[in-house]
């Protein structure tokens, strides 16, 4: 399976499936080839039914503003570019807003 992108265009736009204990997102992840892991907003963890709060495990992670600790969450199921993936593992993070995205991928 082969996907298409514009290098001129900027940011690349990625579509992906996560499915929760609770229920299933739509996301919108921004391909991010420096990533070593993926990485999911909180709330939207949260919202289909993952608690990152209750999870042992930290990561640091060093961000554009400095580093820090979140926490790696397992999850059931997640799709995207074609592939499918389970009892995976991402790093749970508040995301901004204005990011626009509501993760990154590897």
């Amino acid at each position: 399976m082969t996907f298409r992108f514009d290098p001129k265009n900027g940011l690349i736009i990625v579509r992906a499936e996560l499915i929760g204990p609770s229920s299933t997102a739509f996301l919108r992840f921004a391909l991010d080839t420096g990533a070593t892991r993926t990485l999911i907003n909180t709330r939207i963890l949260s919202t289909i039914g993952y608690d990152p709060g209750i999870v042992e495990e930290l990561v640091e992670v060093t961000t554009g503003s400095g580093v820090e600790y979140s926490p790696l969450v397992p999850v059931d199921h997640i799709s995207s570019l074609g592939i499918k993936r389970t009892d995976m593992t991402v790093l749970a993070h508040t995301l901004p807003p204005s990011a626009g995205v509501d993760g990154l991928e590897i």
